[in-house]
């Protein structure tokens, strides 16, 4: 088989699975209300079909994680973890022009949920493997597969589970690669530079409550605890956070500086958001601690002042910047508010070097010569934070080319999300090139 009908081979597969997993759907409603079981036995399956052995690793009925291990040819190297989640957060159907797990191709992309988070990697990874094996091809190293349930809703039936209960698992593994990089932003000036994640902010999410004197709602009621959590809410939702600029943002800044020819001014980054378009709204939120109030609960009658109402705030850290993060709100609503953890988990930050770097940066180079590889910051997390607790070092590297107009960032969790599919034959062949050489 020539290179070409290779290459279309991978490319038309790389389609087929990412539809067939979309049509899965594998829905985390959070609580532990989740199904990736069906998933999960496609996975195995797909991998079974070309001689690939996977197990099944179930945390909780139908919360299912799938592990398989590809031998290289000097397993005394440090092993690769591969990973992807299965899970796929919720979607309303009345709010889609497509029903949401049908995977249609329309416009030449793949709409459906899970399209860009993350089956359309899960899809590439099974599709490179399955071409190893139909070839006969043998990584340098061992490569781990890991497909995890849960990462919608906290890892605790996922990747958490399997760190913390296999970690046999991962025996040997030293580097990863996962979710969210890889992919390309088209800077003013037409040139395009591949975001690769290098670094995550931590998360704390807080529940804060204000105690009153309970009453009726028709009297005089200086202590009325829903005046008081709302007047904490605000302070928090119009709070300026100071910026903070990580070595992961300057480098990043840096590079888009000198790809648009605009000024890199290290004390105020902030003009350059300006030259990724869209990409700004996460870009933007790395270069300073976060804090969103995101949920209230208060009251159980029209009449009647509650003794207590309670507010959730989606708080974030830059890596270093979780103290900071904590005081600040602390100082903000004073001491009279109470503050719960909810959740808490680390920030992380690795450097952009060496040679597991190189190699993402020559695959994307070889696919894309005017492409720019640069690392990021994201502003969410993944499941690379529960393998750093093994000590094993992760990136965001699921490669994607993508249309200079298409908003990327809002396709995460949002309605109509979709995939182009030259992005995922640009991304599967970037992918499979990485994969050989690392």
């Amino acid at each position: 088989m020539s290179s070409a009908e290779k290459s279309n081979t991978i490319e038309n597969e790389v389609v087929s699975i990412c539809q067939d997993l979309i049509r899965i759907p594998s829905v985390n409603y959070g609580e532990g209300k989740g199904d990736e079981k069906a998933c999960a036995e496609y996975v195995v399956a797909s991998l079974a079909e070309v001689g690939i052995k996977a197990d099944i690793y179930e945390s909780a009925p139908n919360r299912c994680n799938v592990i398989a291990r590809i031998p290289g040819k000097d397993s005394s190297l440090g092993a690769l973890v591969v990973h992807g989640h299965l899970d796929v957060v919720p979607a309303n159907a009345s709010e889609w022009s497509v029903d949401p797990f049908a995977a249609e191709i329309r416009d030449g992309m793949i709409w459906g949920r899970g399209a860009v988070d993350m089956k359309n990697m899960d899809a590439m990874i099974l599709t490179v493997v399955r071409e190893w094996s139909r070839t006969g091809f043998q990584p340098q190293r061992d490569i781990v597969l890991a497909f995890f349930a849960d990462e919608e809703a906290g890892s605790s039936y996922g990747s958490r589970f399997m760190t913390s209960k296999h970690p046999e698992v991962f025996a040997g593994c030293t580097e990863a690669i996962s979710e969210v990089g890889g992919f390309s932003v088209t800077v003013s000036g037409g040139k395009r530079l591949y975001f690769i994640e290098a670094a995550q902010k931590g998360i704390h999410w807080m529940k804060i409550t204000a105690h009153g004197r309970a009453g009726h709602g028709s009297m005089l009621n200086d202590e009325n605890a829903i005046t008081l959590i709302t007047e904490a809410v605000a302070k928090i939702g119009r709070y300026q956070w100071p910026q903070r600029y990580t070595k992961t943002v300057k480098i990043l800044f840096e590079k888009i500086a000198q790809a648009t020819g605009k000024p890199f001014n290290p004390a105020d980054l902030t003009p350059l958001l300006a030259e990724i378009g869209p990409t700004a709204r996460m870009v933007g939120a790395t270069l300073q601690n976060t804090a969103n109030p995101t949920m209230l609960e208060a009251g159980y009658k029209e009449n009647v002042i509650p003794a207590s109402a309670s507010a959730v705030i989606d708080g974030r850290f830059l890596p270093g910047y979780e103290d900071e993060l904590n005081s600040t709100i602390k100082s903000i609503i004073g001491p009279d508010i109470e503050i719960e953890t909810i959740t808490r988990d680390i920030a992380l930050e690795v450097d952009f070097e060496g040679d597991l770097v190189e190699a993402m940066c020559a695959a994307i180079l070889v696919h894309d010569p005017e492409g720019i590889p640069v690392p990021y910051v994201m502003s969410g997390g993944t499941d690379n934070k529960a393998l750093s607790e093994l000590g094993i070092i992760g990136y965001g590297f699921s490669p994607l080319r993508l249309p200079q107009d298409l908003d990327f960032m809002s396709l995460f969790h949002g309605v109509d999300e979709r995939v182009p599919i030259s992005g995922l034959h640009f991304g599967v062949q970037v992918l499979k090139e990485f994969l050989e050489q690392a």
